[in-house]
């Protein structure tokens, strides 16, 4: 290994050691993480011993199942963790699989999207004192946000309740 890649890799290793976004959990599995949207919790399981409960902010819309693209409701259903983006504009997100074949075919019935992109994310400062303030998604403190992103694997099930 010549000098420069010496280098170059002892900076990003140093830069990474030093990175706090990224959390290790060695804890038990989340095997479900469940939502009560009314309550403005959410609750991460191994098997049914909670592990963690977070408080969060939902949709411009909160009340009922998400429909239609920009309608700012919130999905309810089963789904589960599609992705994870350690680069959101949203600090960490982990990605809902919503929409599904039922969310597809009742937008196409009314002649409109379903929208998509539906994720638990982090809180920009501008938002932080703000209620119900996105687009559809579950928004959590970005310290809490990085425990999720630690915590949750894809293909996690998510449960959101009304």
């Amino acid at each position: 290994m010549n000098r420069r890649t010496f280098t170059s890799a002892a900076a990003l290793f140093a830069l990474t050691a030093c990175s706090n976004k990224f959390r290790v959990y060695a804890g038990p599995p989340v095997t479900s993480i469940v939502v009560q949207k009314e309550r403005r919790k959410m609750f991460l399981l191994n098997e049914q011993d909670v592990l963690k409960t977070y408080d969060f902010e939902l949709g411009f819309a909160p009340t009922g199942h998400k429909q239609v693209e920009g309608d700012g409701r919130t999905p309810e259903g089963a789904y589960y963790i599609d992705r994870k983006n350690p680069n959101s504009r949203f600090y960490l997100s982990i990605g809902i699989s919503y929409p599904n074949n039922r969310d597809r075919a009742r937008a196409a019935a009314m002649g409109q999207s379903p929208g998509g992109d539906i994720f638990i994310h982090g809180t920009p400062k501008r938002f932080r004192r703000e209620p119900d303030w996105t687009w559809g998604c579950l928004a959590v403190k970005d310290r809490e946000m990085e425990d999720i992103y630690a915590m949750v694997n894809i293909g996690t099930p998510i449960f959101l309740y009304p």
